[in-house]
């Protein structure tokens, strides 16, 4: 387990220590508890409801190994692509019923980040490995065409201990946005090409700065004003900023400690890895609207607000391992890997 996540885990700890203070009169008077489904295989809240299969995609671990589950994506013959940790299976990817149709490695120890983007009809990937210091572009097949290391340009950066990306986005243009979240926290563009072109953000307070800027999207619900979602996980937010790295707004979800924004229509969706418990069940899927209310919590309680604001989640302790990303098909099913889950296979929540 790399060192940023350790040190995720002590800032998690200490703050959800204070939180607790602070919101346990709330919680029992909204009577949280009871709001949770008696029907352990029905996840979720109002239109947006799931019936849970936790078998889809379990696989002969002889044959098809994985260690750590971190991200799944898409493709436009609708297979799906997830990255592991395991050096056989970087990639194992499924058909929608769960079968492995394929798998390869390109031997990145730490297979995290796993973006997907269209380049003159044909597509790609970029997989980001923290452990390893690097991004890497692939074709679906899992030859390299691009590989990213640390940004000697940015004086902060000494070495490529320092350069820890977790995730990456592509704008319409090529460019690539990368998500240093387990390293100095900055957000790095370069042109399509691999060439740095600018960064901003960094670790630290203040509403430019990010607390483990884990995952990063185009938002394109404004058509004709995209933006940059990104995530603060430790600071339990996210981050609106132009795509010239000017600060928006921020996205306040107490005790959501968020991987990545996955846009899916005109809703947010997202994997919450934990809320109290890593190494055991905990951690649910979050859902927001437009407005960017929390609209459906499946594997947690139904969303409350008091005073217009989130009152922090909570669990059901046992639909999902740390759940580390959501990924949404066209019929609006979603996948879900889960990180540090006892090399568990990814699930399928089949919309209701």
């Amino acid at each position: 387990m790399m060192g940023a996540e350790q040190n995720s885990r002590r800032k998690f700890l200490k703050k959800s220590s204070l939180f607790g203070i602070g919101i346990t009169s709330n919680i029992n008077s909204f009577n949280m508890n009871n709001n949770f489904k008696k029907d352990d295989l029905i996840l979720g809240h109002d239109d947006f409801k799931y019936k849970i299969d936790k078998k889809w995609g379990v696989q002969n671990p002889n044959i098809f190994p994985v260690n750590d589950c971190h991200e799944m994506v898409i493709d436009k013959k609708n297979r799906i692509l997830m990255t592991t940790t395991h050096p056989k299976n970087n990639i194992l990817i499924f058909n929608t019923s769960g079968k492995i149709l394929d798998s390869w490695s390109i031997n990145y120890n730490g297979a995290h980040g796993l973006s997907i983007f269209d380049e003159g009809g044909e597509e790609f990937l970029f997989i980001t490995d923290p452990e390893n210091h690097k991004v890497c572009k692939t074709d679906l097949n899992g030859n390299k065409i691009l590989e990213i290391g640390y940004p000697k340009e940015i004086d902060e950066y000494k070495s490529e201990d320092q350069f820890k990306p977790t995730e990456t986005v592509v704008a319409s243009n090529g460019d690539i946005y990368i998500a240093d979240g387990y390293g100095l926290d900055y957000i790095i563009k370069y042109d399509h090409k691999g060439n740095y072109l600018f960064h901003f953000g960094g670790h630290g307070e203040g509403d430019e700065k990010f607390d483990c800027c884990h995952g990063i999207t185009i938002d394109q619900r404004e058509v004709n004003n995209p933006s940059l979602l990104i995530t603060s996980r430790t600071k339990n937010e996210f981050k609106r900023f132009s795509l010239d790295g000017d600060y928006i707004e921020t996205i306040s979800l107490p005790g959501c400690w968020i991987c990545r924004p996955v846009i899916k229509n005109d809703y947010l969706y997202f994997a919450v890895i934990v809320t109290s418990s890593w190494n055991q069940y905990d951690g649910m899927l979050a859902i927001l609207d437009k407005n960017n209310k929390v609209i459906s919590l499946p594997g947690g309680n139904k969303p409350v607000y008091f005073e217009e604001k989130l009152v922090n989640p909570l669990s059901d302790k046992k639909s999902f391992f740390n759940p580390h990303d959501v990924c949404i098909d066209n019929d609006l099913n979603i996948y879900v890997p889960q990180w540090n889950s006892k090399n568990t296979y990814p699930l399928k929540l089949i919309r209701i």
